[in-house]
């Protein structure tokens, strides 16, 4: 089985990493300090069109399959060192456009597809509560019927871009007597009455896309803005983990590969004890273990992309993947720390960074037990 890019996947993941080391670039370490989203960032790469690159054309988007989006994706993460504001890209991306491009009505799509391409809209993903974060379905959040709509009562959090979202999809119960069966997904712009940004949540890494919480209080959507079936949340929320756990990690690749070559050429250029570090044992085997990492996540992610590409089910891939390459990321990130030494620790190079934003990789998008769990149903446990 060979994953060797295609000629249009190269194309897109060299146009990604020479768009990013240009265009992204401005103030990191300040706006990590600051916790500050990067909206003229995020408007640049949507004008690279890296927001619609799955998304069809007659909707705004570029028209690529999932196979061409990871290795753009994979190029942008080796070009731009802002973890979070690709994070923020791969949640609009995975979560909210995706699921309105597959569920949605013709009028969804034309009405809120554009804007999510174009930059012009960031979309965020209202499904985890307090008491209902890996037990996802078992939230609280409830959607009534009543004259030309629903009423949603609730709160979300963990919202990934909450406090700068115009667009959530975000589920609700509107049968609690039925389970899962009665969940059902809904698209609700920022400015709807009686949806209010509760607080913004501040966290470990990834700091440059902010997290918040929402709530629902007597809030009002009318009969469109059910997304999907009614019922058939549960499905919708699948879809979007599917793509997520899997096509999420393409970024972290190039990140991983940035840091492996900021490693080697560290190792060959700081001397120590008369000769460079990289002469060392020490440090050239955890390098080594740095590539080895890096070089068994690379198939795992971009088998996903060819199984969808092929319009087969990549669930179990994806939850392996996520698992993997999840773990991989944090131990070469705690391998650079120890190679920079002390220059590692410190803010200004980044590394210590590197390593912060990686430990969320553990929890997002369904922490890792919650993956092994699924993994393991698949295998009849």
């Amino acid at each position: 089985m060979d994953f060797s890019l295609s000629e249009s996947q190269q194309q897109w993941h060299d146009r990604a990493v020479a768009f990013a080391k240009d265009e992204l670039q401005d103030d990191l370490l300040g706006r990590d300090e600051r916790r500050e989203f990067w909206r003229e960032g995020w408007e640049r790469c949507a004008r690279f069109g890296i927001q619609g690159l799955p998304i069809a054309t007659e909707f705004g988007g570029r028209g690529q399959g999932l196979p061409e989006t990871i290795a753009a994706m994979e190029g942008l993460g080796y070009g731009c060192p802002d973890n979070g504001l690709i994070f923020a890209i791969n949640a609009c991306l995975w979560t909210n456009a995706l699921p309105i491009a597959k569920y949605g009505t013709e009028e969804q799509k034309r009405r809120f597809l554009p804007g999510l391409c174009d930059g012009s809209l960031v979309g965020a993903n209202g499904a985890s509560e307090v008491e209902a974060g890996s037990d996802i379905f078992s939230m609280k959040t409830t959607a009534a019927r009543v004259d030309g709509g629903w009423m949603l009562n609730g709160r979300k959090t963990w919202i990934t871009s909450g406090p700068v979202a115009d667009l959530f999809v975000c589920y609700a119960s509107t049968a609690p007597e039925n389970g899962i069966l009665g969940i059902t997904a809904f698209i609700v712009p920022r400015e709807t009455p009686g949806f209010r940004l509760v607080r913004e949540i501040p966290k470990m890494g990834v700091r440059t896309v902010p997290m918040g919480e929402v709530a629902f209080e007597d809030c009002r959507v009318p009969s469109d803005a059910l997304l999907g079936r009614e019922g058939r949340g549960a499905e919708v929320f699948n879809a979007s983990m599917e793509w997520e756990r899997g096509a999420i990690l393409a970024s972290t690749l190039g990140a991983m590969r940035r840091q492996l070559e900021r490693c080697v050429e560290h190792a060959r250029t700081r001397n120590q004890f008369g000769q460079a570090i990289g002469k060392f044992q020490a440090v050239s085997h955890r390098i080594v273990e740095m590539a080895v990492r890096l070089e068994t996540c690379r198939p795992m992610v971009y088998r996903i992309g060819w199984l969808k590409s092929l319009g087969r089910d990549a669930t179990t891939e994806s939850s392996i993947a996520k698992l993997h390459v999840s773990r991989c990321a944090v131990d070469n990130s705690l391998d650079a720390i120890q190679i920079f030494g002390a220059a590692g620790y410190v803010a200004e190079t980044g590394i210590e960074r590197e390593l912060r934003d990686s430990v969320g990789s553990l929890i997002y998008s369904g922490t890792n037990d919650i993956q092994k769990n699924l993994i393991a149903r698949s295998l009849g446990l």
